[in-house]
């Protein structure tokens, strides 16, 4: 059996009611995420669900980019999220592995490539 351990975050941003800085959906502290390394994302509602997980070779650039984008799969969701969790991991396959992993262990709501449950 292949034991996975999850690493802890390396950075927590939530969102802010009513934000008096320039901001992203009620996400004001983008710039806590580095923008040159790879890693791991989740994406949390009110209630600690877990919404979507990815993986980005520049983390930054990679988590905005859902926020804008036209195609993401949380498009319609982007209201949702409360909370973003970072874990840097810059192995390519470790990230591939624990994406596939998380999305499948906490049966991320919206993630709908590499689910393995029905």
């Amino acid at each position: 059996m292949i034991n996975i351990t999850i690493p802890t975050p390396d950075v927590t941003i939530t969102k802010q009611n009513s934000p008096e800085l320039s901001n992203i959906y009620g996400f004001t502290d983008f710039h806590l995420i580095t923008r040159e390394k790879g890693g791991i994302f989740m994406f949390y509602n009110d209630k600690e669900e877990m919404l979507f997980v990815g993986k980005a070779r520049k983390l930054r650039p990679r988590i905005k980019k859902h926020f804008e984008d036209t195609v993401s799969p949380i498009k319609n969701h982007r209201n949702e999220i409360t909370k973003i969790e970072v874990c840097i991991v810059e192995d390519p396959v470790d990230r591939e592995i624990y994406e596939t992993y998380i999305i499948n262990k906490y049966r991320a709501k919206y993630n709908i490539d590499k689910v393995l449950y029905n």
